[in-house]
């Protein structure tokens, strides 16, 4: 809950302890204000609270009162609220504000302590995994930071049939300096080991997931000889957005990345059909859908699998 939030549902509790009446406007800490400004994340701030005494008279605790100032950090906006109530309910209003926020803070850490997610796309030469091969690989690690996206063509070693579909030709692939998967095999497995968080799993998201991608990265691995690390999970976001209901009640006409990114108003960065520019897109939805779905990290675990519960 925003801090603004928590201030307000304070100030009822105040007010209905003391039986006083008070008026006062909230500035809601939200997109947008009441007369059509924009406003960014971040930039409301809730200034300190302190007591204060009314007059040039001496007077008790009791008649103390507060002020609660709210303003844009470019100043061009305040609002301040005096209201009269005892300097021990102020201290507990700050004590209550500041246990909200090292617990929201807490909290997030411990989300992000639960695994090291990476979204990922691949583009192949067709759909079979027996028959086809990965032709491009591009990944991006959720928790930010230098160096947090990975992408790379993969020479098939065959003819590219699918051009049309991915706009990766032929002639990009099958060349020097393009690895092939056996190359970038040890490659990703060191990625991924600089980008893990100690003690937590690997969780790789991808839309159609279970059927189409990941299928294909262990048969990739298979062919290398190379085992799947145990502490890799897989998530498929394609039952996720089967959930989404949109404002009216009905569900999306269409569960395809595409229709997700157009119903989100996401822009499209990149050519569609490259792996790069839908792991960028899918990130986004990612966020937006587990917001309406209100899904934790912990409940994306929950729904993930492993590389065994796929048949072989």
């Amino acid at each position: 809950m925003p801090l603004v939030g928590v201030w307000s549902e304070n100030l009822h509790h105040l007010r209905t302890s003391l039986g006083i009446t008070c008026s006062f406007q909230l500035l809601k800490y939200s997109t947008c204000s009441s007369v059509g400004r924009t406003l960014s994340t971040g930039r409301c701030k809730l200034h300190s609270i302190g007591a204060k005494v009314e007059g040039n008279q001496p007077q008790s605790q009791s008649e103390k009162s507060c002020d609660i100032r709210l303003e844009l950090l470019d100043g061009k906006y305040t609002r301040t609220t005096n209201i009269g109530v005892t300097k021990k309910h102020v201290d507990e209003l700050k004590a209550y504000q500041y246990y909200d926020i090292q617990k929201k803070h807490v909290e997030k850490k411990d989300s992000l302590r639960l695994a090291t997610i990476f979204v990922f796309d691949i583009e192949t030469t067709g759909f079979s995994k027996n028959t086809h091969r990965i032709i491009e690989f591009a990944l991006q690690d959720l928790g930010g930071g230098k160096n947090s996206t990975f992408q790379t063509l993969v020479n098939p070693e065959r003819y590219v049939p699918n051009a049309e579909i991915h706009g990766i030709s032929n002639h990009m692939v099958n060349r020097p300096g393009i690895p092939r998967w056996r190359d970038l095999v040890p490659m990703l497995l060191q990625y991924v080991r600089s980008r893990q968080q100690d003690g937590t799993p690997v969780l790789w998201i991808a839309h159609n997931g279970r059927r189409f991608d990941v299928p294909f990265i262990i048969k990739e691995f298979s062919r290398c000889f190379v085992e799947i690390p145990s502490d890799w999970l897989f998530l498929d976001t394609l039952p996720l957005a089967r959930q989404i209901v949109k404002p009216d009640g009905s569900k999306l006409a269409s569960s395809s990345l595409g229709a997700l990114r157009e119903y989100y108003g996401i822009p499209l960065s990149g050519s569609a059909h490259r792996a790069m520019s839908d792991v960028n897109t899918l990130s986004l939805v990612l966020q937006r859908m587990t917001f309406d779905l209100k899904l934790p990290v912990s409940g994306l675990l929950e729904r993930s699998f492993k590389a065994s519960d796929i048949p072989e």
